[in-house]
C-alpha cells in the first residue's frame, strides 16, 4: 500500500531528521510531528556537548559504527549547506600510563576498521604539537572530530519539514497508539483538548520516554530506560583557549561510562565533564525535584539492581564528582595541568536515556523495533545525534518502505 500520511513522535534531532527524510522520500505526503514540549530539542538534543563523533570506539560492522560514519558525512554537508556552525577542531584520546596505552591501541584499530579518516597515534611531542597545554604518554588523534549546535540543526530540519508542507504539533503528549487496518491511530492530550490522529505509518523517537511510548504501541517491556545525569561545568573565561579542540580519557572497561573530558563548544565556551550518576527523574535537569514515578520504576526493576551490584566501585567514584567540584576538576587536571585552581560554573544537566536489558546490561547499539505500522526507536545512545540523518535514512529504508 502506498503510504501518504506519516506521524513522527518526538521533536528531538532524530525525530526531526526522520520527518525531513519522509518529506524527501514521499513528496506531497502528509507528515505530522508531535511533541509534548512547547518547542523542539528540549531534552537530550538540547542538553549535550555538541560533539560530532568520528566513529572511534564502536564495534566494526555494528549498526552504530556504520550509521555514525554515514551520519558524520551527512551532518557536515547539511551544516555547511545551511550555514550552521560546524568546526573540525579535532580530538585527542590521551593515555596516561602503559595500561591505558594498550587499550588505546585497540581503539585505534577499531577507528581504522571503521574508516575514520586521518586517525594516528602520537607520542608526547605530538600531543604538545596538537595541544600545547595537554600531557600524556601517547594519544590517538582524530583531526576530523567536530563540534556543532544540535539544537540549531534540529530547528533547521523542522523548518525544512514545514516548508515541505509538514505540520508541527507541540504541547501534545501521546497517550495511546493502536495499529488498525493497515494504519496506526494515535491519541494525544493537548491541554484540555484530546487529539485523535490516524496515520499510514508512525515513527516513535521519544528519547527519555521511548520505552513508555513503545509500550503504548504494544512494544516489549525491555529494553527499559534508566536515566543517568551528566553534569558539565563551564570553565571561567580565561580558560576558553586552553585547548584547540577536545581532550578525552581512554575508556576504562571497569566503568560503564567514559569519564571526565574537556570539550570545546561552538560558542567558544570550554566545558569539563560530565560525571554520570543515576538521575532521580527522567527530566530532573535541576537535580532538585525527585521524580517519584521514575525513581520507583528504576527501583522496581530487578535488572537495575543486577547492574548496580556490578558497578558499586563506579558509583562511588562518580558520586565523589557529584558532591565535590574540586574532585570533579581534578580528573581534567591530569590531562591539562594548567587547569589547577581553575574556576568553573555548573551548567544545566544533561540526562542520558540509557537503555538496559532485563539482565541489567547497558544496551550499547541502536535498537529499532517494528510493530505493525509503528516503528519504535528503543535505543539511540551516543553517537545518536551525530548519526541522526543516517538513522533517518536507515529507518525509512528498512521499516517504512518494508
Amino acid at each position: 500500500m502506498l503510504k501518504q500520511n506519516f506521524g513522527v513522535i518526538g521533536a528531538g534531532i532524530i525525530g526531526a531528521a526522520v520527518a525531513r527524510e519522509l518529506t524527501k522520500r514521499f513528496p506531497g505526503a502528509s507528515v505530522t510531528v508531535l511533541d509534548k514540549e512547547p518547542r523542539a530539542a528540549q531534552h537530550q538534543t538540547g542538553h549535550n556537548s555538541g560533539v560530532v563523533h568520528a566513529g572511534l570506539y564502536y564495534e566494526p560492522g555494528s549498526l552504530k559504527a556504520r550509521l555514525c560514519r554515514r551520519g558524520v558525512r551527512l551532518m557536515r554537508e547539511y551544516a555547511l549547506d545551511r550555514g550552521l556552525p560546524y568546526e573540525e577542531c579535532g580530538k585527542l584520546v590521551v593515555a596516561l600510563d602503559e595500561a591505558e596505552e594498550a587499550r588505546l591501541g585497540a581503539i585505534y584499530e577499531r577507528a581504522v576498521a571503521n574508516g575514520v579518516p586521518g586517525v594516528e597515534m602520537i607520542g608526547p611531542d605530538g600531543i604538545r604539537d596538537a595541544e600545547p597545554n595537554a600531557v600524556g604518554c601517547s594519544a590517538l588523534r582524530s583531526p576530523q572530530t567536530a563540534i556543532i549546535d544540535y539544537g540549531a540543526v534540529t530547528r533547521e530540519l523542522l523548518s525544512d519539514v514545514e516548508h515541505a508542507g509538514g505540520q508541527l504539533i507541540f504541547g501534545a503528549e501521546v497517550t495511546d497508539i493502536a495499529n488498525r487496518g493497515g494504519g496506526c491511530a494515535v491519541g494525544a492530550r493537548r491541554g484540555e483538548e484530546t487529539l485523535r490522529l490516524t496515520f499510514d505509518h508512525v515513527v516513535v523517537c521519544a528519547g527519555l520516554q521511548s520505552d513508555r511510548v513503545a509500550k503504548l504501541a504494544g512494544g516489549a517491556e525491555h529494553p527499559k530506560i534508566v536515566p543517568f545525569f551528566g553534569q558539565y561545568s563551564r570553565l571561567s573565561p580565561e580558560y576558553r583557549t586552553v585547548l584547540n579542540g577536545l581532550v578525552y580519557p581512554v575508556p576504562d572497561p571497569a566503568y560503564p561510562f567514559l569519564g571526565v573530558h574537556l570539550t570545546k563548544r561552538v560558542d567558544g565556551e570550554m566545558l569539563v565533564g560530565p560525571n554520570a550518576f543515576l538521575s532521580f527523574g527522567r527530566e530532573n535537569y535541576s537535580g532538585r525535584h525527585i521524580g517519584i514515578s521514575d525513581s520507583f520504576a528504576v527501583a522496581s526493576d530487578p535488572g537495575f539492581w543486577r547492574f548496580a551490584s556490578r558497578n558499586v566501585k563506579a558509583a562511588v567514584r562518580e558520586f565523589g564528582g557529584v558532591i565535590s567540584r574540586r574532585r570533579f576538576l581534578a580528573g581534567a587536571e591530569q590531562y591539562v595541568p594548567s587547569l589547577r585552581g581553575a574556576e568553573s560554573t555548573p551548567i544545566t544537566r544533561g540526562i542520558r536515556a540509557q537503555a538496559m536489558d532485563r539482565s541489567g546490561n547497558l544496551v550499547d547499539d541502536f535498537v529499532i523495533e517494528r510493530i505493525g505500522e509503528a516503528t519504535l526507536v528503543r535505543n539511540a545512545p551516543s553517537p545518536g545525534a551525530t548519526s541522526s540523518l543516517a538513522i533517518a535514512e536507515h529507518l525509512v529504508d528498512t521499516t517504512v518502505l518494508r
